[in-house]
């Protein structure tokens, strides 16, 4: 299976058009969340992306809301708006979890979760799924630019317990195009850029 894999457009709409041209050559596309800045804008890029015919997952950022993303995708019949849902592929499940775990400090713009309640999310991850989550999990494709690892536990819980053939994250800027592995799961940090990918 070929995958197209993006995270963090954050409304860029040459990017979002560069997917939408590559889209067709691949079994799905996945995006990683970050479609709006800060709550705007998601129509637009939506607009855009909705050329694509390929099964598309996604998930919500933490700049859109799991509601947010799911109304600006209504008329779009290839997009499938995961968070704490999954949806099979080809055969391939696929798994989703949105905005920023843990709590981000950018305030109430902000679509975040704690590590509880991203665990009670992920509870139903089934084994060997591709995981999508907007968030890293701790210790992979999650290095700010202070150096800190800044990712989610309970993504990295749910890699142990369920061992994802793959799992793609955005989120972490600095750490866009950062590839990791997580025990035997790879994980990627897509980023707008998109990067391919065939399981």
């Amino acid at each position: 299976m070929r995958l197209l894999l993006f995270s963090d457009l954050h409304t860029d709409l040459a990017a979002a058009a560069s997917i939408v041209e590559r889209a067709a050559n691949f079994d799905a596309v996945v995006g990683a969340g970050d479609f709006a800045v800060k709550r705007r804008g998601l129509g637009t890029i939506i607009e855009v992306l909705a050329a694509i015919e390929t099964p598309t997952v996604l998930v919500p950022g933490n700049g859109e809301s799991a509601e947010e993303l799911s109304n600006a995708c209504d008329g779009w019949p290839a997009a499938h708006v995961l968070h704490g849902t999954g949806v099979e592929i080809g055969g391939m499940p696929f798994f989703g979890l949105g905005g920023g775990v843990p709590v981000t400090p950018f305030g109430a713009w902000s679509y975040d979760f704690t590590e509880d309640e991203a665990r009670n999310l992920l509870a139903p991850c089934p084994e060997g799924a591709v995981l999508v989550s907007h968030s890293p999990p701790l210790g992979h494709a999650d290095t700010a630019a202070s150096g800190r690892h800044v990712g989610s536990t309970a993504v990295l819980e749910t890699i142990e317990r369920t061992r994802p053939r793959l799992v793609v994250c955005g989120h972490i800027h600095d750490s866009w195009g950062v590839r990791s592995r997580a025990g035997h799961t790879p994980v990627v940090n897509a980023g707008p850029g998109s990067v391919e990918w065939r399981l």
